[in-house]
């Protein structure tokens, strides 16, 4: 996609022209923390159709960014030890990093702990209740696998009647581009029943994609004894709490961390918010958060830790590995705060 160049040329040139190393003493900030989704092998490395792929990395990847964080002196730390240090403007004399893995997919217990655990290097895993019950409409998962198993897709989104033919990679992607948004941008309860009723159509069991993907309950009470291990919460449905009433987004909020506590016996004392992005995640759901109980959130607005993230600390950026983006020199430059700094105007925070 022309998106992903770009960045991929940004990345690029700030890392060869060692404008990145330049910036890094004024956007370094604090330390960061890492956000990731599936780990597995081949993740992100997919060829043909893999509209997902970008959520993805592989454990080899994991392993090399956790080896190249330790060489270039930084410190392994909870979400616990992280908010202290924001709290206290980092009284260690290194930069922080954090690992963070949203939804709590089998991938986490399978392949991306041996990793964590070979490096003794904490993580928190979010976890969203209805994914561990097997029962989460992952509709991004259920769209990719409509128009990856059909030659022809149909599909009436409002008023607009939309007819795709599916048969090449490329056919295939068009119509996922022409798709996924309208889908995305649905009023949340009501993207669920149109996934449901687009799948059936369809013949995809949109509960079975859910139970391959999930870590089970019994899964994640194992993973959760693991010392190394953090669990926190991310909504009961994974909806968009921005796009919720404020009752409905306090009741995913709470309900969430009650969930969790019944099921596997540990209080979450931290949130991240579905899709993350301000469009996801508004400073009304920051408060919310806040009210709620958590001592911190994370969104997924892309920036690295500053001191001046004390006085927001359920509105937290977070660095994104994934996808086409498993370059250790891409890294390199999103450490040093460089292409934050550019892509947000210069500004050290972005919680408005």
């Amino acid at each position: 996609m022309a998106k992903t160049a770009i960045l991929k040329t940004s990345l690029e040139l700030l890392y060869y022209s060692g404008a990145s190393q330049a910036f890094r003493p004024m956007f370094g900030g604090l330390g960061a923390i890492f956000m990731l989704h599936h780990v597995r092998p081949g993740g992100g490395q997919q060829m043909g159709f893999a509209p997902n792929a970008g959520l993805e990395v592989t454990p080899e990847f994991l392993d090399a960014v956790i080896s190249f964080v330790k060489l270039r002196g930084y410190d392994l730390v909870s979400m616990a030890e992280a908010v202290r240090r924001i709290r206290e403007n980092n009284s260690a004399k290194n930069p922080f990093v954090a690992f963070t893995l949203d939804d709590a997919y089998r991938d986490n217990f399978v392949h991306a702990r041996p990793v964590f655990r070979k490096h003794h290097c904490p993580f928190t895993i979010f976890a969203s209740p209805a994914i561990q019950d097997g029962t989460c409409e992952l509709w991004w998962r259920g769209l990719e696998a409509v128009i990856a198993g059909n030659t022809k897709v149909s599909a009436v989104i409002g008023q607009s009647k939309l007819h795709f033919d599916t048969i090449s990679d490329m056919q295939k992607k068009a119509a996922w581009l022409q798709l996924y948004w309208p889908v995305r941008q649905l009023p949340q309860k009501q993207q669920r029943v149109w996934i449901k009723e687009f799948c059936e159509a369809n013949r995809v069991d949109l509960g079975a994609i859910c139970r391959a993907e999930a870590m089970t309950w019994n899964e994640l009470r194992e993973i959760s004894k693991d010392p190394l291990c953090t669990i926190g919460a991310h909504t009961v449905n994974h909806y968009a709490v921005a796009q919720l009433s404020e009752a409905d987004a306090r009741f995913e909020l709470v309900e969430s961390r009650r969930r969790i506590a019944k099921e596997i016996g540990v209080e979450a004392k931290f949130f991240a918010y579905p899709y993350g992005d301000a469009n996801s995640a508004s400073p009304r759901d920051f408060k919310l958060a806040a009210n709620a109980g958590y001592e911190a959130a994370v969104t997924t607005r892309k920036g690295l830790i500053f001191s001046g993230h004390s006085d927001h600390l359920t509105a937290l950026p977070r660095l994104s590995l994934a996808g086409e983006f498993q370059k250790l020199r891409y890294v390199d430059v999103l450490l040093s705060g460089s292409a934050f700094a550019l892509w947000n105007g210069f500004r050290q925070l972005n919680v408005a």
